[in-house]
């Protein structure tokens, strides 16, 4: 009879608990040997992903949503029963701030970039200058075979710094929490780089493949999912679907010994964890020091993190008199704000709030702003408010305000970031057989991403124990 092994996730964000969820099936579907074990720091499970449900409101501290056509969320809510408690978000008009003026996202444009030229050649947004030199993507060579380069380089010189600070910039910024002038091209929007290889202009690409909408009589849906009771509710259910003797909170691993067959994992609680596998699902930077002894991991101290704090308002709507149609809006990076966007969620996620209310979700946190991270709760709402108040009339001080700093919680995919990470698991393939990394760290950061590499460490363990 075979003996059984024992795999070992580190880390219950989502990654981990995909990882848990799906190898727990596979154990119990095909009746294999194997017991999964996941080990969580924190007294909680779900990483970034935080409900937090006050007065009726109910507030998302980390993520509050997911792309509707990235499969791999949807299968997991699927897999859940939990495909009648996703909500998509209500639809409006959102915003760019450039000059300290809101302006229209222009339509028809794809990441910033512009698909449909005539709402572009319209918007207020750019100087005929500007305009002109956006138009030079029809013209300016693809760039050289191979290398990556950084996001920022690459459409500065397709289309100029104008369109990049004040459009595409503030959009792409927002999703990594980072300077495009530092992230991969290659680790971020490798679309980008297939389409100017392919059509030697990026508008053309974009034309050429973006589907063509049908013509249609009700409102498009939007785009992004998320559940109605608050998106820990999906953690809550995972949580309860692994069985009792799976998790172990407020355990950390210090420090992983490779031994002759399998590891020993030293936890915080003083006993040994004994691994055929391991999925590292932790943050990139807590590796070095487990791994102490291997020099492979140095490497992540090249993969920068970033701060971010997001700050949640809930107000009477009679507090904002000149209030604004539309879904929410984006900094330009030229702008003296200090916000980097603003959600109006009782708009885009009506379900969120109760009648009569209204709930604002703020972030702060630009790579070149860092500090304000630090500052104590108050003089982080007044900061919000103050440039709130540059665009709209709110004439009471919030009913509450929830605040969340996230630590050195955005991974930086920088120039080489592919390459970086290909190296350490070819290293570590050879090295430390068995132990496979999963995150967002490395190959995405949206949870569906996530959820992805989670789907994929299972593959990757299961391969391995057969092997």
């Amino acid at each position: 009879m075979n003996e059984t092994k024992k795999i070992v996730i580190v880390g219950g964000g989502i990654t981990g608990l995909t990882a848990a969820y799906y190898l727990q099936k596979e154990i119990k579907e095909n009746n294999l040997p194997y017991e999964v074990k996941l080990v969580e720091a924190s007294d909680r499970l779900g990483g970034k992903i935080k409900t937090v449900r006050q007065d009726g409101y109910t507030i998302e501290r980390g993520p509050d949503s997911f792309l509707s056509r990235k499969q791999p969320a949807v299968k997991l809510a699927e897999e859940l029963g939990m495909i009648d408690q996703l909500v998509r978000n209500g639809i409006g008009q959102s915003y760019i701030l450039v000059n300290n003026k809101l302006h229209k996202m222009p339509k028809g444009a794809f990441m910033g970039i512009p698909v449909q030229l005539r709402p572009f050649l319209f918007s207020g947004i750019f100087s005929p200058k500007g305009k002109l030199r956006a138009g030079f993507d029809f013209v300016i060579p693809k760039s050289k075979k191979g290398s990556d380069q950084s996001l920022g380089g690459f459409f500065r010189r397709r289309f100029g710094n104008e369109l990049v600070e004040n459009l595409i910039e503030p959009l792409l910024s927002g999703i990594y929490a980072g300077n495009i002038d530092d992230m991969s091209l290659k680790a971020t929007f490798p679309n980008f780089y297939q389409l100017e290889q392919e059509h030697k202009s990026l508008i053309k690409g974009l034309q050429k493949t973006t589907p063509k909408k049908k013509k249609s009589t009700g409102k498009k849906p939007g785009m992004f999912f998320s559940f109605i009771n608050g998106f820990e509710s999906m953690i809550n259910t995972l949580e309860n679907t692994l069985d009792d003797s799976v998790v172990s909170k407020n355990t950390a691993v210090d420090h992983v010994e490779k031994k002759g067959h399998g590891y020993h994992l030293l936890l915080s609680n003083g006993e040994v964890s004994i691994a055929d596998a391991i999925v590292m699902a932790t943050p990139h930077y807590t590796l070095p020091k487990m791994f102490s002894q291997y020099d492979m991991f140095n490497e992540f101290h090249n993969i920068p993190a970033t701060s971010v704090a997001n700050v949640a308002l809930a107000f009477d709507q009679s507090a904002i008199k000149k209030d604004i149609d539309g879904t929410g809006f984006v900094v330009s990076r030229n702008s003296d704000f200090r916000i980097t966007a603003c959600t109006w969620t009782h708009k885009k996620w009506p379900q969120s709030t109760p009648e009569g209310k209204a709930l604002l979700r703020c972030y702060v946190g630009r790579p070149t702003d860092q500090s304000v991270v630090d500052l104590s709760d108050e003089e982080i709402t007044e900061i919000v408010l103050n440039d709130l108040n540059k665009t709209m009339n709110i004439t009471q001080k919030p009913e509450f305000s929830v605040i969340t700093r996230w630590q050195n919680a955005m991974p930086q995919y920088t120039v080489g970031h592919k390459e970086r990470i290909a190296k350490v698991r070819e290293k570590a393939s050879r090295e430390l057989p068995g132990l496979f990394l999963a995150g967002s760290s490395y190959e995405g950061i949206g949870v569906p991403d996530c959820i992805g590499q989670g789907e994929q460490a299972v593959a990757d363990v299961l391969e391995y124990l057969r092997g």
